[in-house]
């Protein structure tokens, strides 16, 4: 997820794809518990992609105020 494609999306497409995320980030964790995540390096990727998220979130939300 390139952050070029987060600042061009709508604030209610950023808000599902934050949800997802975190429903994707769960889902990891569980299968890490399980054993059965293959890649290891994804639930970081994944926070990753969720800090970004909120971070562009958090810019309109502060553009918005001014």
């Amino acid at each position: 997820m390139k952050a070029h494609e987060l600042q061009t999306s709508s604030t209610q497409e950023l808000e599902n794809e934050l949800e997802s995320l975190k429903e994707n980030l769960f889902n990891q964790r569980t299968r890490g518990i399980l054993g059965q995540l293959e890649d290891t390096s994804l639930p970081g990727k994944i926070r990753r992609d969720i800090a970004r998220v909120k971070t562009v979130l958090r810019a309109r939300e502060l553009e918005s105020q001014d």
